[in-house]
């Protein structure tokens, strides 16, 4: 029996997450609200909620974790090229917090396959707006010629980054706010982004599963940590370059 959390009731220990072979792995508890406090001492468990229009707040440890850590960021040849025309040409900008409400709204409209509909509800953009205020969450976005092409957003804790959704209106550039996302925190020795669940796209850039009880000893040490400074823009790119931008040839 999953438990309902009341307005001051704690979340039950990560290990009565349901297991494998029930109908929702992961599922932990459930409640009626999504108060921006909760939302933080969530993340600092392992937790994080997703749910859809019409249901209760739903909250979420699976066992395993799917996790990307930034030195093992997979550059493809072709993306690779991608960035160093991006770095090359001046219609092209990495952002940070220029819209977050706006990000939200554009991940909570992209197509997901196999999803109808969206968890990115109101309510969802109205708590994670709140954290945005307090510097706990942050979007980066890429810019083409003046107009938002694509983007992620996520929370950040210490030297913790909690990864939520990404949209792309433009070829790649999702994956380009991403690669300067990577290049930044590999800059200031954050060791691990937590991707929630595994999807074939999050392995194809070198995501990969780790153990939940791992993965809560990490986030116990990085959430306490100094943060993250979050101003950055595209020269972060090199951080994600083996060597960086050498030549002409690079074009």
């Amino acid at each position: 029996m999953v438990p309902w959390l009341g307005p001051d009731d704690p979340f039950p220990p990560v290990e009565h997450a349901l297991g494998i072979t029930s109908g929702a792995p992961g599922l932990l508890a459930a409640s009626s609200d999504l108060l921006p406090w909760r939302l933080v001492d969530a993340y600092r468990r392992g937790i994080f909620p997703w749910y859809s229009d019409g249901q209760p707040v739903l909250w979420w440890s699976p066992d395993p974790r799917m996790i990307l850590k930034p030195d093992e960021f997979k550059v493809s040849p072709s993306f690779r090229k991608t960035l160093k025309r991006v770095l090359r040409d001046e219609r092209w900008e990495i952002r940070v917090d220029a819209d977050f409400p706006g990000v939200m709204r554009a991940c909570a409209q992209a197509p997901r396959r196999g999803q109808r509909g969206t968890w990115i509800t109101a309510e969802i953009i109205d708590a994670y707006s709140v954290l945005h205020r307090a510097g706990e969450a942050h979007s980066v976005e890429t810019w083409f010629e003046g107009k938002r092409a694509g983007g992620l957003y996520g929370v950040s804790l210490g030297r913790m980054f909690f990864g939520e959704s990404m949209f792309a209106d433009v070829t790649d550039a999702s994956k380009i706010a991403l690669a300067g996302l990577i290049g930044h925190l590999r800059h200031h020795e954050v060791e691990m982004i937590d991707c929630q669940q595994n999807t074939s796209h999050l392995a194809s850039l070198g995501g990969r599963e780790i153990a939940r009880k791992a993965f809560i000893t990490h986030i116990r040490t990085a959430t306490v940590q100094a943060p993250v400074p979050w101003q950055f823009d595209k020269q972060a790119l090199l951080d994600v370059l083996p060597n960086g931008l050498p030549s002409e040839q690079a074009r």
